[in-house]
């Protein structure tokens, strides 16, 4: 089935890596981050205040332009209890919202399911980018991942889908894709429930370039490519609802200014872009973009960059979001760290709740695995 303009779609921007939190938001009146920051901090002259506490990273001229409209939610603090400061445990934890055990269906799976559980619409969940993220992995649950929109992504060089040999030979490559995400074990078995129907979404995203004409001009950025591939598909009314993509690496353990300056520069232009994009065709009033890292980074900086960490930030943006801070920035006193980490101090399942019931509709409990905090993001 498909959906119409106004159904409510998330697109969903994973920062890979571990983002780093204090020079994000940063707290630029705050001595501590100084103390702590003597190598990479950010000069409080180049910041982008919020208030006389906070300010965005420098290079984040479009988000505090979003700001300043109303239309970006911060979320402070956001993780879960005993980070394992590892990035695949942890994207996995964030991916499966299992952080007790190993999880084998993603969060996003879960919600595609529910949003067509009888599986009417093919393209009802679209990843862009190589491989398929965990978080949209359920057995049974169609869902179509290109790498490259204009060239039909995993289709290259494939003129059409026709006859059981290109079928199998294009299902060999959905098999190296996603076997990442599902475990080579596995791969053929799911692609055997799912495998024709993503063939299918495939062969419809081929239709979407042609009809789409825009005016912006997007920047030469693999982050900046995705969002418009995902803003092709959106303005298509093709009934996607749930967009997935991923930027990084944000593993900046050497080298951080430098890298981090060029990540934001990137991600925040390529924002721009897209929100231009569908302001431009009088689009988005029904669409949120989720930011979020799989944990923050260590507080004191290690000589060029930073370590891994614990609590983040994640931000929601979109026309119906309700600008603002949610949360509480955890506590620089070195008595509050956990670890020499910003302590977590709030369940990112409650983040997923917020979207998953006052944005989409649905029941969270079965989606997030229970009840969690949510908050007043969504207008």
């Amino acid at each position: 089935m498909a959906s119409t303009s106004a159904d409510p779609v998330v697109v969903v921007l994973q920062l890979t890596g571990a983002n780093d939190y204090l020079n994000t938001v940063i707290p630029y009146t705050n001595p501590l981050y100084r103390d702590n920051r003597p190598n990479v901090g950010v000069p409080e002259d180049k910041v982008l205040p919020i208030d006389d506490t906070l300010a965005f990273h420098p290079n984040m001229g479009p988000v505090k332009r979003l700001w300043d409209e109303g239309k970006v939610a911060i979320i402070h603090g956001i993780g879960y209890a005993n980070s394992p400061r590892s990035h695949f445990r942890s994207m996995d934890i964030w991916h499966t919202c299992e952080p007790d055990r190993v999880g084998t269906e993603g969060w996003a799976g879960r919600v595609i399911r529910d949003l067509d559980p009888k599986g009417e619409n093919v393209l009802k969940g679209v990843n862009f980018g190589q491989g398929l993220p965990r978080a949209m992995v359920v057995r049974g649950v169609p869902v179509t991942s290109v790498s490259d929109l204009e060239a039909y992504g995993v289709l290259t060089g494939v003129p059409a889908i026709s006859g059981e040999q290109e079928k199998a030979r294009v299902l060999e490559r959905f098999a190296r894709m996603y076997a990442p995400a599902i475990g080579t074990g596995s791969v053929m078995d799911y692609l055997g429930h799912t495998g024709q129907d993503v063939l299918k979404g495939v062969d419809i995203l081929k239709t979407a370039p042609q009809q789409y004409a825009s005016t912006v001009q997007y920047a030469d950025t693999p982050v900046a490519k995705n969002l418009r591939n995902v803003a092709q598909v959106y303005l298509a009314n093709l009934g996607t609802q749930l967009f997935y993509t991923a930027h990084g690496s944000f593993d900046t353990h050497f080298n951080q200014v430098p890298m981090h300056n060029k990540l934001w520069i990137d991600v925040s232009t390529a924002l721009e872009n897209f929100f231009d994009d569908l302001r431009a065709h009088d689009a988005g009033d029904n669409l949120i973009m989720v930011l979020f890292t799989e944990f923050g980074r260590r507080v004191h900086d290690n000589g060029t960059g930073t370590d891994h960490g614990a609590g983040g930030v994640a931000f929601v943006i979109g026309n119906r979001v309700k600008g603002g801070m949610y949360s509480e920035y955890p506590s620089l006193r070195p008595a509050d760290l956990q670890q020499g980490d910003l302590a977590p101090n709030y369940d990112f399942r409650g983040f997923y709740s917020t979207v998953v019931q006052k944005w989409l509709g649905l029941d969270p409990v079965p989606i997030v695995g229970g009840h969690f905090e949510q908050l007043d993001f969504i207008s």
